[in-house]
């Protein structure tokens, strides 16, 4: 008969959607340009952590995805274990059980990686807190940000704050490499409650993993130019947030879209993620865009689904144009409405 778990806690994470992308990264996933991200409401990962006690030393934990058993997740969760064992030796003396399940359906097409790592992160400083009392909020949520990031870099946007910047720069305060930072600037009415539908063009495996393609920038001929651009993209980002400039908001985040998928065009070996109904949906946004004048745009990341960014005062019309005339060039016309979050939430 199995032992009582001496702990327990539920945390639930959600997805982001980077809008100046970070791609490359040094070792311990520093990453090698600044990043910032929308934190996304729905599309989450729902966490429950059980500990218990053991007489042995060393990594231990069982696996779960929707109760049952998930061997093809052990290599990753026993890496991030390693990753994270110096930050928190504690988990050597104690056996885990994690079960797992994501709000948006399996295979859909998008990684979430980002929300499953951030899920597991706030689960472990949680049962930290249990053994250490005294840790505040800050520290909580930045070490949660550093665990997930350790996991998986973009996971370290998912854990506080409507839109989080990851990656020092010297526009953003308290910016740095080892965990996400909230935006501390006000954000301009426009921008809140954003609006984003991921249209699932492609629900399968990559063709290219995130840590091929982040490898690649390693030697990449326009790396240099690409991480300088970053800088200054997230520079005029600061600015178009607080004072509500949209248009610029759709150069930016459009162009930044775009010159993620230049560098893996461009790297050696050199490879193409966006499928034809990405760019057939590219091009109806921008024809849409300028026939009904709606501010609405498109972002993608590392393939080819892509996510259509609006504001909430055109929530309705957007929204039937997606139903009428983008859903077709979806995979079983399959589409996932999401909108701002703000991050991790205890749920037990």
């Amino acid at each position: 008969m199995k032992n009582q778990p001496i702990y327990t806690s539920t945390f639930s994470a959600p997805s982001n959607i980077a809008l100046v992308k970070y791609w490359g990264k040094k070792d311990k996933q520093i990453p090698a340009n600044p990043s910032l991200s929308f934190t996304l409401k729905n599309c989450k990962t729902i966490t429950t952590l059980k500990v218990f006690s053991k007489e042995e030393k060393g990594i231990s934990f069982d696996l779960l995805f929707e109760g049952k058993e998930k061997e093809s997740f052990r290599p990753k969760i026993q890496k991030y274990f390693e990753n994270i064992a110096d930050l928190c030796p504690f988990i050597m003396d104690y056996h885990f059980e994690i079960d797992t399940m994501n709000t948006f359906p399996h295979s859909s097409g998008i990684a979430s990686s980002a929300s499953g790592m951030a899920a597991l992160s706030a689960n472990i400083i949680a049962f930290e807190k249990q053994l250490n009392p005294s840790q505040s909020e800050e520290y909580f949520t930045n070490k949660t940000s550093e665990l997930a990031r350790l996991g998986s870099g973009s996971a370290c946007r998912s854990i506080k704050g409507e839109v989080v910047v990851w990656g020092e720069t010297t526009s953003i305060e308290k910016s740095n490499d080892h965990f996400g930072v909230e935006f501390p600037y006000t954000i301009h009415e426009t921008f809140q409650n954003y609006q984003d539908t991921i249209l699932l063009v492609d629900k399968g495996e990559k063709q290219v993993s995130s840590t091929v393609g982040h490898n690649l920038m390693y030697n990449h001929p326009f790396a240099n130019e690409r991480f300088t651009q970053a800088h200054n993209n997230i520079a005029q980002l600061k600015e178009i947030l607080q004072l509500g400039d949209i248009s610029a908001f759709i150069q930016l985040v459009e162009s930044e879209a775009l010159t993620l998928h230049a560098m893996m065009m461009t790297s050696m070996p050199y490879f193409i993620l966006m499928k034809p109904n990405t760019l057939q949906i590219i091009e109806k946004i921008w024809n849409y865009r300028n026939k009904a004048q709606v501010p609405l745009c498109f972002t993608l990341d590392a393939g080819a689904n892509v996510h259509l960014l609006y504001p909430l005062s055109f929530k309705k019309q957007v929204q039937t144009f997606i139903a009428e005339e983008l859903s077709q060039h979806c995979q079983n016309n399959q589409y996932i409405h999401d909108e701002m979050g703000s991050g991790v939430e205890n749920l037990q």
